[in-house]
């Protein structure tokens, strides 16, 4: 019995292996607008797919990445500048794409851009702090997505949205995880809504990849810039040596887990773009695979348990 069901896993995953491998047609003919191109994913999304012969259009918000995206891509792509969080500019780039594409409407958009910080514990933090990363990596997702749908129905193309691990599981203080728990909920409603119109919509949802995002400079910076501002009381519950703790933990835990291979998460973009039967979720990176995944699967107290077992505690824990 044993055996069968052996057997059946390994038929399961080389049909979808052969499955997987067809590749969509008339790829020149085909527009795909990118969030976020400025760095990291985006940035090599975009460049990835136009040696791949897309029509691609980026979307960067500062106008270096725009410069150094049209000097090393082909003249099939398009730079515009985009900011997330501003209708007006949602708004003019839906146009700008509109007349690109024509009567043949929009392949894909890939919604990329995002925010990480700040994060730290929710009593350190303000309303506007939760509020600045909604609005990038909720709010944003949704109006980029509406500013273009028309034109995705045109084509019966794809919506590609790029959630996260910590959709699925929350460890992080701040509005990070509930953002990407916001647009794993998104993504969900708007497949079911689409499904009649031959519109797929795609989940990419990435572990720990070392991009600007999860920089942890960055991080710590935000982290002290935070403290500063923190009433004596709350510094007091917390330690005087709470700070210097968490960047410890980052050096010896965090920084460890940080995949440095970026293409990992690129090439299931890719694919979520150009398969003939794309996969509705992609789960880059082993530690999604086989521990945030899982742990999300997990009775509550268990994955209570993993979390914060190696968290830093407060002076006043009564862990």
């Amino acid at each position: 019995m044993f055996l069968y069901i052996i057997g059946l896993i390994v038929c399961f995953y080389v049909y979808r292996w052969f499955r997987e491998l067809g590749r969509v047609p008339n790829k020149s003919e085909k527009f795909v607008y990118i969030t976020g191109c400025d760095t990291g994913f985006g940035n090599l999304l975009a460049k990835h797919l136009d040696t791949k012969g897309f029509r691609v259009i980026a979307g960067c918000y500062m106008e270096k990445g725009e410069v150094e995206l049209k000097k090393c891509c082909s003249d099939k792509l398009t730079t515009l500048h985009l900011d997330v969080t501003d209708n007006y500019s949602i708004k003019k780039a839906a146009e700008t794409i509109k007349a690109l594409v024509g009567e043949r409407g929009l392949w894909a958009v890939v919604n990329n851009a995002g925010i990480s910080f700040p994060t730290a514990p929710h009593d350190w933090l303000e309303i506007e702090d939760f509020k600045q990363m909604i609005n990038v990596n909720l709010i944003g997702v949704v109006a980029i997505t509406l500013s273009v749908l028309p034109l995705i129905k045109k084509a019966k193309g794809r919506v590609v949205n790029v959630a996260s691990v910590f959709g699925r599981i929350s460890t992080l203080g701040g509005a990070y995880c509930i953002t990407k728990y916001g647009v794993e909920a998104f993504n969900d409603s708007l497949r079911r809504n689409m499904a009649p119109f031959g519109v797929k919509v795609l989940c990419i949802e990435p572990g720990f990849f070392k991009t600007t995002v999860t920089d942890s400079t960055v991080f710590e910076s935000h982290l002290e810039k935070l403290w500063k501002k923190l009433p004596q009381e709350v510094k007091d519950e917390y330690g005087s040596d709470f700070i210097d703790k968490t960047k410890q933990a980052v050096k010896e835990r965090y920084e460890k887990l940080l995949d440095p291979d970026l293409m990992k998460v690129v090439s299931c973009m890719e694919h979520a773009v150009a398969a003939v039967h794309p996969r509705t979720r992609y789960s880059p990176g082993w530690d999604a695979k086989f521990f945030w995944l899982p742990l999300s699967y997990m009775p509550t107290f268990i994955s209570d348990a993993f979390v914060l077992k190696d968290a830093v505690k407060p002076k006043v824990s009564v862990l």
